[in-house]
């Protein structure tokens, strides 16, 4: 029958001694004898390379061996609101959430504890978060995917950081990590530039009762995203229905004379309306544009008919005109002709000039003199 039993602590371990599945010990590094003739001492090695402390007996010693874990191991345990970042060595090991209750082995690892009240500081400095988003998960740590919130701003944006589904900040462009824990938090992301909408298709009635199709363009852009959230739930479905009741309220007190000589009253009109209604919500309205208007067809027929008929007088007008400087400037002419015998002559060799344009050849009879005399005679 064998006496004694002998156990081997390596200079990296701890062992638990157990007799019967009851704790006996911690044993320290070395070569250790016992008595146990019926075999029932029992040892359980521990590297502390893996400083954790993963054990069913963990409460027990927290409760029944104080001495012990305080000889032996590094406690740390985090209240409801807070969270305890583990560093081995200085660097980032992994995040304890709330409520957590560990132990650590003492002696080759040397351990730094790091607690956060997560609900006075859900930021995390980016350095950290990189590192802990790295981490492969395993206990007693929490998943890093589930103990932060990582989120990028992107440039001309600007976030919205929402707890619990309420809006408490703003974000600027740029990297961002928040720890998550008994909160739902997200980041909505939204662009401060110029944003374009289009109003299209609108069917109005104008003054004199003529049915118009109108479409309307408008640029817009956020100048306080908090204000406009806190105001407008939706802000684009707002903008474009109240662009609409000013396109309306602008077509409806006008002629269709008056809307085809001046789009740009409309656009006036419906641009002091959009500033009245959004001047106080956060968002300002740059431009508001006409860009077309669209009779039916009955009245595109009548309007040309109506242009056929003002250009053809237009037209006969303009040819009265004409022909009315015309004949005075013959009779202007004959005048002159009848006072002056010479102004006649030099008209008649004018006149000839151009008939022996058009000929290839003239036989005169008589001197130029003749011809000139059977051409034209001379009245007193």
């Amino acid at each position: 029958m064998i006496l004694f039993r002998r156990f081997l602590v390596r200079q990296h371990e701890r062992g638990l001694l157990f007799r019967d599945e009851d704790l006996v010990t911690v044993l320290m590094p070395g070569r250790h004898r016992f008595v146990d003739p019926l075999r029932r001492l029992r040892l359980e090695s521990f590297d502390l390379q893996r400083p954790e402390f993963q054990h069913p007996l963990t409460d027990y010693l927290l409760a029944a061996q104080p001495s012990l874990v305080e000889r032996h191991f590094l406690r740390v345990e985090t209240g409801e609101r807070e969270l305890a970042v583990i560093r081995k060595h200085g660097r980032p090991a992994g995040v304890l959430g709330p409520g957590s209750r560990v132990l650590f082995w003492k002696g080759v690892v040397e351990i730094g504890v790091e607690k956060v009240d997560f609900a006075a500081t859900p930021d995390i400095p980016l350095e950290l978060a990189w590192v802990l988003a790295g981490l492969a998960p395993g206990a007693p740590y929490a998943d890093p995917g589930e103990a932060l919130l990582y989120q990028i701003v992107p440039e001309h944006h600007v976030g919205l950081f929402t707890v619990d589904g309420r809006v408490t900040r703003s974000l600027t462009p740029g990297a961002h990590a928040f720890w998550r824990f008994r909160h739902r938090l997200a980041v909505e992301t939204v662009d401060t530039r110029i944003q374009a909408l289009e109003v299209s298709g609108q069917e109005i009635l104008s003054r004199d009762k003529v049915s118009l199709r109108i479409n309307l363009s408008a640029t817009y852009r956020y100048l306080d995203v908090l204000r406009v959230r806190a105001n407008l739930p939706r802000p684009e479905e707002f903008l474009y229905r109240e662009l609409q009741f000013g396109l309306r309220a602008a077509v409806g007190t006008r002629s269709l004379d008056q809307l085809l000589e001046s789009k740009n009253e409309i656009d006036r009109a419906v641009f002091e309306h959009m500033q009245a209604r959004t001047r106080d919500l956060g968002v300002l309205v740059e431009t508001v544009g006409v860009k077309d208007i669209i009779l039916p067809g009955e009245m595109k027929t009548l309007l040309t008919q109506v242009v056929e008929a003002e250009k053809v007088a237009q037209a006969n007008n303009i040819r009265r005109r004409e022909e009315t400087a015309a004949t005075r400037s013959l009779l202007n002419t004959a005048r002159v002709m009848e006072e002056n015998p010479t102004a006649l002559r030099l008209k008649e060799l004018e006149t000839l000039e151009r008939l022996t344009e058009k000929v290839n050849g003239i036989t005169v009879y008589g001197g130029l003199e003749g011809l000139l005399k059977e051409l034209v005679k001379l009245r007193p």
